[in-house]
């Protein structure tokens, strides 16, 4: 829910049925007579009206934060060559040749006789640019090629290196739920193994449970069955 969603909401509150309390229409208000401001009015109290506003503000900005971390934490998406220590990754500069390649599209976007071209993979000139052992410069902007000249003058220096620790090779769990790691498949068949002890265990509670409800008549096992 938005900010507009709880302010809509809270406008449909304010404007539901409101009555005077007390008005005497027996008497016709002469011209200087001065009408009761809206603290005249009610439909429920103040005071719930107040709490029911929070609990909607709170919700809505509880649910923003939440989708914010969605979106900021792509850690399964890297590929396996990326560096590690980024929670985020958008985009990587490779200084080597001055690419970029998308994190979420998987594509590279290269300069083409001085116009920006993006493909899925990099053109035959850099056959040997090996993008595990080639620097790689984390940039989470927008289309970063649109400022090509800051990013060239500004990680000019990692050129040529390569002794940057990459996903592949990383021994932080965290990786091992990334399908491209080496670890991955192990990864999966652990927590499989947690997941369905953890079924078990849950079972086996249950049929405790019903065990001892219904004693010998034997009904615990029929219902859980169903």
């Amino acid at each position: 829910m938005s900010y507009i969603s709880v302010c809509f909401t809270w406008s449909i509150i304010q404007g539901q049925k409101i009555l005077p309390r007390k008005i005497n229409v027996a008497k016709m208000p002469d011209p200087g007579y001065h009408w009761p401001d809206w603290h005249a009015f009610t439909t429920v109290s103040d005071m719930k009206k107040q709490i029911l506003f929070i609990a909607l503000l709170l919700s809505s900005l509880s649910l923003q934060v939440h989708a914010q971390v969605r979106l900021s934490v792509n850690l399964n998406a890297q590929p396996v060559w990326g560096p590690v220590g980024y929670d985020r990754a958008d985009y990587y500069y490779m200084p080597d040749i001055e690419a970029y390649y998308s994190v979420s599209n998987r594509q590279y976007t290269y300069n083409d006789g001085g116009r920006w071209v993006t493909s899925g993979n990099l053109p035959p000139r850099y056959s040997n640019y090996d993008v595990y052992n080639g620097y790689k410069v984390v940039v989470n902007e927008p289309s970063p090629w649109t400022h090509d000249s800051r990013y060239r003058k500004q990680y000019s220096q990692y050129r040529g290196r390569h002794d940057q620790a990459m996903i592949r090779d990383s021994h932080d769990e965290r990786y091992y739920a990334n399908p491209g790691h080496p670890q991955h498949n192990n990864w999966v068949q652990q927590h499989g193994n947690d997941r369905q002890q953890g079924g078990n265990d849950h079972r086996d509670q249950g049929h405790g449970g019903h065990d001892n409800g219904h004693g010998n008549e034997g009904r615990g096992d029929e219902h859980h069955d169903r």
